[in-house]
């Protein structure tokens, strides 16, 4: 058992992040760094497997979409798919790994390093907004703030991706509009939405568990 485990604070990000996920005025606005996260996962995904990216897009109604050239079907391009939801969580459960392994630092100037790299590929002005808005918070916080304060809004924005991604996930899961990432997944893979669902809940669920031991029991 850590030393941050033995604090009473060390409860507060998982507070914070809950609340900002589950009271509806906050997360109107948290969304939008949750999207951020999850249009970076299609947009490296895409990459990664030979697609050529042209553009992301982040929305005022914390939507975003993420435009790729290639073929349309196969392996990459459902890992392609899949990546928006699956992005959030891994990049949580890492930085939990990363804050346990003492490389704090790194966490919060790789954060800000993947938002700058994302600007060129930004297509709108509200998605600018939004990565200096979300870059400018954490280059602030790993240059001027205290270990202490470095330490809790990591964990903060940590849980805030573990929590909002599951969040959305199932909001996705009751939303049937033909044109989602599950409808997307469902007719590239043949698989049916709710075992895309369940297998995303499950990675969901997962990284969470992995992320709480390496915070309270690393």
């Amino acid at each position: 058992m850590n030393s941050y485990w033995a604090q009473w604070s060390a409860y507060l990000p998982i507070a914070i992040a809950a609340a900002m996920v589950l009271f509806g005025p906050l997360w109107s606005l948290t969304r939008h760094a949750v999207t951020l996260v999850h249009e970076a996962g299609h947009a490296i995904a895409a990459v990664v497997t030979g697609r050529r990216l042209t553009g992301i897009r982040l929305h005022s109604d914390t939507s975003g979409l993420t435009l790729s050239r290639g073929k349309p079907r196969g392996p990459g391009m459902v890992l392609t798919a899949a990546a928006g939801f699956l992005a959030p969580s891994l990049l949580g459960l890492a930085g939990a790994l990363l804050i346990a392994a003492g490389q704090l630092p790194v966490l919060l100037w790789g954060a800000v390093a993947l938002i700058v790299a994302m600007v060129p590929f930004i297509r709108n002005v509200f998605g600018l907004l939004v990565l200096v808005v979300c870059g400018s918070a954490i280059g602030v916080v790993a240059y001027y703030g205290s270990p202490t304060l470095q330490l809790h809004f990591a964990y903060t924005a940590i849980w805030l991706l573990l929590f909002g991604n599951l969040h959305t996930i199932v909001e996705a899961a009751r939303t049937r509009s033909g044109r989602s990432d599950l409808d997307q997944l469902r007719s590239l893979s043949h698989l049916p939405r709710f075992v895309w669902v369940l297998l995303l809940v499950a990675v969901a669920v997962g990284t969470g568990v992995l992320a709480w031991r390496a915070q309270y029991l690393g």
